[in-house]
């Protein structure tokens, strides 16, 4: 499923495989804290989406559809939000 050039997989893998002393920074411009006030976290994350059946109770199921289009991905937000909620409780 991955459409990544073998050349440019090899070229990122050469490039994580080096250590960040080895790592030239000096053509980034500086960032301030007023900067990563508005950064957003995985904005470009798209993670790879996999098919399955799953039972759910009759009730939620029509609480989820009643509130109009994309019930089935309001459903992973929902359960995307209790796992990084669990995730960072546990780091705590």
């Amino acid at each position: 499923m991955n459409k990544m050039p073998e050349t440019v997989r090899k070229e990122l893998a050469a490039l994580s495989a080096k250590p960040e002393s080895e790592i030239d920074f000096s053509d980034l411009p500086a960032t301030s804290e007023q900067d990563w006030k508005i950064a957003v976290r995985g904005k470009f994350y798209r993670p790879i989406k996999q098919q399955l059946t799953v039972r759910i109770d009759a009730d939620v199921l029509e609480w989820l559809k009643n509130q109009g289009k994309g019930y089935q991905s309001r459903l992973n937000d929902i359960l995307r939000s209790a796992m990084l909620d669990q995730m960072r409780h546990r780091s705590e």
